[in-house]
């Protein structure tokens, strides 16, 4: 299968509400759309996927911080160097160049393309079961977080709460109200190491254990997850630690789950050889989004029916999003490629630009 076009396209999506990344707030997605054709005996494969490392600014023209190293503008200038290299060649040099790139982002992308190219994912049907997430919105009245929470259905059962971002008094009746109104749920809390120990230990001594599933990283250090644990028993999880390149997974009192952003981690064969690691020890593996487009989303879908089957993905944050992207959520307008910035395009006959 020999690649014999090869296109880079850049996108902006403005948001309706603002998107919680970590205790920061975005008004805006950007990211990259690498579209790709193959030849196999006279028959034409296209496929495109999402390149969007979480980095960037936020609305205080912050740097976003714990998330992407890399930022958009150096995987658009590797990208855009690598076209030529691709062009006319086997659609396994994407695996090839997956495995030695620097940016997960890229590297994720690239064995995802080979992945579509090569029909992987073409039998696997979606996860479309969610964990809706529930957050204080700083920029929409008190009302719509009510509503939402009203309106969870009775095949939810569990609800993902981000904590840690306003006053612990706050949130503990955030909580609360959510488990009056449904009691049967369970909780999965994201405090993105936004406690101190001693805030921590204070929070979580405040809830009803048996209603927590877990808490990702409740810990500013890291290394304090364990003595929380040993203090309250409440499990926890890991999300922004998986992103430091070293990273190696080591099993730990009190360790429950693995919360995976493909875009930050890299290629497909890492995440399955994290996921195998880590589920041998009893520790579950949910994928979840790194606030993609509505056509990252369906793969991470995808991606999480072959890779974690029993676990029901974290992909709740489209709503946000004022347009889709490609695949239609159901969104009332849903961008097309030809409405996007074309960076590079590179093709078997040569023609660039």
């Amino acid at each position: 299968m020999i690649l014999t076009s090869l296109s880079l396209y850049q996108y902006r999506l403005p948001l309706d509400v603002l998107l919680p990344v970590g205790k920061q707030r975005i008004d805006s997605r950007a990211g990259l759309i690498l579209q790709a054709s193959c030849s196999v005996e006279g028959k034409r494969h296209q496929a495109q996927v999402e390149i969007a490392p979480l980095s960037g600014i936020d609305i205080d023209q912050q740097a976003l911080m714990g998330f992407s190293r890399e930022t958009l503008a150096e995987v658009q200038s590797d990208l855009s160097a690598l076209l030529p290299k691709l062009s006319g060649q086997n659609i396994d040099k994407l695996l090839e160049y997956a495995d030695n790139s620097p940016y997960p982002s890229v590297a994720f992308g690239l064995s995802l393309l080979h992945a579509k190219l090569m029909g992987k994912l073409d039998a696997i049907r979606p996860v479309t079961a969610q964990i809706p997430l529930i957050y204080q919105p700083t920029d929409a009245p008190k009302s719509l977080l009510d509503s939402k929470i009203a309106a969870l259905t009775m095949d939810i059962h569990s609800v993902k709460v981000k904590v840690a971002q306003t006053s612990i008094e706050d949130e503990l009746r955030l909580i609360y109200g959510i488990l009056s109104t449904r009691p049967d749920l369970k909780l999965r809390l994201d405090a993105n190491r936004g406690f101190t120990l001693e805030q921590a230990i204070t929070f979580a001594a405040s809830l009803p254990l048996d209603a927590i599933e877990y808490i990702e990283e409740p810990c500013q250090n890291p290394q304090d997850n364990l003595q929380f644990y040993q203090a309250i028993g409440m499990p926890y999880a890991l999300d922004e630690s998986l992103n430091d390149p070293d990273y190696r997974f080591a099993m730990q009192n009190g360790l429950a789950a693995l919360v995976i952003k493909p875009m930050l981690l890299g290629t497909i064969e890492k995440l399955a050889d994290l996921i195998d690691t880590a589920q041998s020890y009893g520790v579950r593996c949910i994928l979840s989004s790194s606030l993609e487009s509505s056509l990252g989303i369906q793969d991470l879908a995808l991606l999480a029916a072959m890779l974690t089957p029993d676990e029901i993905p974290g992909l709740d944050t489209l709503s946000a999003f004022s347009q889709d992207l490609l695949v239609s959520s159901g969104k009332k307008h849903c961008l097309t490629l030809s409405q996007l910035e074309l960076i590079a395009q590179h093709d078997i006959d040569n023609v660039s630009h």
